[in-house]
């Protein structure tokens, strides 16, 4: 059941997001196969049959500046859409969204990248889509290709870069803008070991400067680790919002009975 309205919060009462009674709803056509009866009367014509998809049902939550909260759930239970909705991708059906400060996003590593173009030109191209000037990137090249650990593969194209080498430069391009907010959607997962736990402390050294992190992930690990607090989302709907460990035990405890099945707060 979802949790009360955050209505009366703002981003001048020292949130960075506040998200108050949000919901998204997809209309989606589906063709109908016509009977031969139906395809006398109409000429062939098929008919278009819309289909409503509710993938989130009055969400609400506040992150206060400074800290990292988590989201889990479930394919399908809203988590990507509500990522977008927050970065301003898709615009919500019904509800309000403030965000304060800049915002860095890795909802899917290396979106905007040109496979064709080399990691140098996509480093330039992304910082300067994120509103960096020339200038600015050619302060933070360094570092970026430094966190990345491609100093000899920026000028070859990316087309020839392996999953784990895209992933790393997507995510230090991210996390080298020096953002207000970070919003992540699973990108810890890119890399080896090592780089996981380099990305990690990257993340703990964004709160540290009093940076904000929405992370959406599987990891029941870095929830429990990283976050201060977490939110269990389920078919679109916020099912429990409490201290990440807490989240993560019940969230948990689901998953070991069964994922499919409908619930509510009142059942935790």
């Amino acid at each position: 059941m979802p949790s009360g309205s955050e209505n009366g919060y703002s981003v001048d009462d020292g949130y960075s997001i506040v998200v108050d009674d949000v919901s998204v709803t997809y209309r989606t056509s589906v063709e109908g196969r016509p009977t031969l009866q139906n395809t006398i009367r109409r000429l062939g014509r098929r008919e278009r049959i819309v289909r409503e998809v509710e993938a989130l049902k009055k969400v609400n939550f506040r992150i206060k500046r400074g800290h990292v909260y988590g989201v889990v759930g479930a394919n399908g239970a809203g988590k990507s859409t509500l990522m977008r909705a927050v970065t301003g991708i898709l615009p919500p059906t019904e509800g309000r969204i403030e965000v304060k400060g800049r915002v860095s996003t890795l909802l899917s590593l290396g979106i905007g990248f040109n496979k064709e173009l080399t990691g140098r030109e996509n480093v330039v191209l992304g910082g300067l889509a994120a509103g960096l000037t020339r200038e600015e990137m050619a302060d933070k090249y360094d570092e970026i290709v430094e966190f990345a650990e491609l100093e000899d593969f920026m000028d070859m194209p990316m087309r020839t870069y392996s999953s784990g080498m895209y992933g790393r430069l997507a995510f230090a391009v991210a996390v080298c803008m020096d953002p207000d907010i970070l919003v992540i959607d699973e990108a810890l997962s890119v890399g080896d070991a090592r780089f996981k736990k380099k990305s990690f402390e990257r993340m703990k050294q964004l709160c540290d400067d009093d940076r904000t992190i929405l992370l959406v992930t599987h990891a029941m690990g870095t929830v429990k680790k990283l976050c201060d607090r977490a939110m269990w989302l389920h078919k679109g709907e916020v099912v429990m919002k409490d201290r990440s460990k807490e989240v993560v035990k019940h969230y948990t405890r689901f998953l070991e009975v069964n994922e499919d099945d409908e619930l509510t707060a009142e059942e935790l």
